[in-house]
């Protein structure tokens, strides 16, 4: 007892000088530092599996019934946070994941996924009666339908949709049917049993069955003049010619070639 009392009365006598006072503040700091890292580098990381990481994998399209086995092989776990519908996955399969596939997880982490529906959502019918068919198939595609068959019936305007069909029947606007449905357009001739013959002189050949389909016109044989497999090919004559009266449905016959290529009298000899 009689040491211990020289050595804490030895201690205190030393610490008030200014070399004492200096070395207890390094001993608290040391220590305090020493705590710190036992702390941070040492039991934080054993208690939150530091360094044992997954990098999740893509489940984009699985069926939900092989999830459980193949996210628990990976030590991973799922919930489904919520569904939605798209035609490009079957029924019940991962539309969507969070954490992202490629992401960095720990162990154990849980992935939420959303399902896709069995049955789709239906949407309602949008009133096409009247309007134009170019502007039918935009409002089709707005309310996430599609255009399925044009049928002509006899009327004064043309194209002017006058009926909406879906399976075969007549459709009223309003009526929900499943999205991504497609409903078929019955649409006014024009009232003519003519048409004037579009002019495609001068258009490549794609570009010339644009006209010529739009006006219900039909494509027949094509000749070849002279090397068209240099330059870009284009139409060089058309029979019937352009702006004349044709029928609805006649046949076109299209004479192809390079631009500037003159066009035999009797297309047969150079019919390839």
């Amino acid at each position: 007892m009689k040491v211990l009392k020289n050595i804490s009365q030895t201690y205190r006598k030393y610490a008030s000088t200014p070399a004492g006072l200096l070395l207890s503040i390094l001993l608290t700091t040391g220590t305090v530092l020493l705590i710190m890292v036992i702390y941070f580098y040492i039991y934080l990381p054993a208690a939150t599996n530091h360094g044992e990481t997954i990098t999740v994998p893509d489940i984009t399209g699985m069926p939900v019934n092989e999830l459980e086995t193949f996210l628990v092989q990976r030590n991973l776990r799922y919930e489904v946070n919520d569904s939605a519908y798209s035609q490009d996955y079957p029924p019940l399969t991962v539309l969507r994941q969070f954490p992202p596939a490629g992401s960095i997880v720990k162990e154990n982490r849980v992935i939420y996924i959303s399902l896709n529906r069995v049955t789709p959502p239906s949407v309602p019918v949008p009133d096409l009666i009247d309007g134009s068919l170019i502007n039918a198939e935009a409002v089709l595609r707005g309310n996430e339908l599609q255009r399925g068959k044009v049928v002509l019936v006899r009327g004064p305007f043309l194209n002017v949709v006058r009926e909406m069909r879906f399976q075969g029947k007549k459709i009223e606007p309003g009526t929900r049917i499943p999205k991504g449905s497609a409903i078929d357009l019955v649409v006014e001739d024009g009232g003519s049993d003519t048409v004037p013959m579009p002019d495609v002189v001068g258009l490549s050949l794609e570009d010339a069955k644009v006209p010529i389909f739009g006006s219900h016109l039909n494509l027949g044989r094509i000749y070849i003049v002279g090397d068209t497999l240099r330059g870009n090919p284009v139409v060089l004559k058309q029979k019937p010619a352009a702006y004349e009266n044709i029928k609805v449905g006649d046949v076109v016959e299209l004479w192809v070639g390079k631009k500037g290529t003159s066009v035999p009298d009797d297309p047969d000899k150079d019919d390839n």
